[in-house]
């Protein structure tokens, strides 16, 4: 249990240390468009590597760029089948975690994951052109689960339990 948490702090810190991150280039970030990129990495992602988080925050990106999806990071992360009152219907969310009818409240800033989560999305954020580790993918699922969908689209990778496509 120790070398696991040993691991993961050394992997936080190697992820805490972009060097294309400064505060000169991130004044222009948004910052509800940074709460809600970070948001859906956590979600999705907290529990996948480094390049796994990167790369759910990377098929947000890729949904903002496609005239397919909302043209903001906010509009593609709450994406959803909605009811009569507006509100999302359960399971028919874009990002499973927007509506699964568990809290969305995100543990403090302090919380390593959550940071890791900001510092993700604030890389994304502020780096023209991210290396795209998902090959173009605007789609991805858990392993586990086999969705109808998939089969109609083109796998470009799996990293950790998720698979990504186009």
């Amino acid at each position: 249990m120790k070398l696991k948490n040993l691991m993961k702090a050394v992997l936080i810190s190697a992820a805490l240390t972009f060097p294309s991150i400064s505060a000169a280039n991130t004044s222009d970030v948004n910052n509800q468009e940074l709460k809600c990129l970070a948001r859906n990495i956590y979600f999705e992602a907290n529990n996948q590597s480094i390049k796994g988080q990167l790369a759910v925050g990377l098929v947000t990106i890729n949904r903002v760029n496609d005239p397919r999806f909302p043209n903001s990071i906010c509009s593609v992360v709450h994406q959803a089948k909605r009811d009569s009152a507006g509100n999302p219907i359960r399971n028919k969310c874009q990002f499973s975690w927007y509506c699964d009818s568990k809290s969305d409240k995100m543990p403090s800033k302090d919380n390593e994951s959550v940071a890791l989560a900001y510092k993700l999305a604030t890389y994304l954020l502020v780096t023209e052109a991210p290396l795209d580790v998902t090959k173009g993918a605007i789609f991805f699922h858990t392993n586990y689960v086999s969705p109808k969908w998939a089969k109609k689209k083109g796998k470009t990778v799996v990293i950790g339990d998720h698979i990504f496509y186009k």
